[in-house]
């Protein structure tokens, strides 16, 4: 294998925008994050998404720290990770919509404990929140799962400022 060509680098420190170009580099899967809070639905399209730890089983994301929607899932208490099939780029950009109503739009359910699944995800993850870590410029929200539910599909992924189709659909 040969080197690859250098595009750019710089101290990460004082060059925001090009560390911001450097972490674009990672593909990420796409989720939204739904919640519940003061009797009012609030989500979020988010790729900070990652597991933590099976045992306990714990998952992780973050949040700007000056959201609007910080305070809504520091405090709700419980939050749904929603995991976006490779056919839902439009509902993660409805979800990255500031101002509008996205439970008026977006195609959902409540399950059992009245929290926000939207459909055709291909995972989803219901989540206690465990507690909130101090993450620089933003939250780091730990939730414990206490239901998940996975559904055939292809994830959607995001890397350099685009959606992807995933690798295809795996069964295991």
């Amino acid at each position: 294998m040969s080197a690859r060509e250098l595009i750019e680098e710089g101290d990460a420190a004082t060059d925001g925008r090009g560390f911001r170009r450097c972490l674009g580099q990672f593909a990420t899967g796409v989720t939204v994050m739904t919640t519940r809070h003061e009797g009012q639905y609030v989500g979020m399209a988010v790729n900070s998404f990652a597991a933590l730890s099976l045992e306990p089983p714990l998952v992780l994301w973050s949040i700007r720290r000056h959201s609007a929607m910080a305070p809504a899932f520091a405090q709700a208490g419980r939050f749904v990770v929603n995991v976006l099939a490779s056919d839902q780029a439009d509902v993660a950009e409805l979800f990255a919509t500031p101002g509008i109503d996205k439970f008026a739009v977006a195609q959902w359910r409540k399950d059992a404990d009245d929290d926000a699944i939207l459909n055709c995800t291909i995972a989803t993850m219901a989540c206690e929140l465990d507690r909130v870590l101090d993450g620089g410029d933003h939250l780091i929200l730990i939730g414990r799962v206490r239901h998940f539910a996975r559904y055939d599909g292809e994830p959607l992924l995001f890397s350099q400022g685009r959606y992807a189709a995933g690798i295809g659909p795996l069964r295991s």
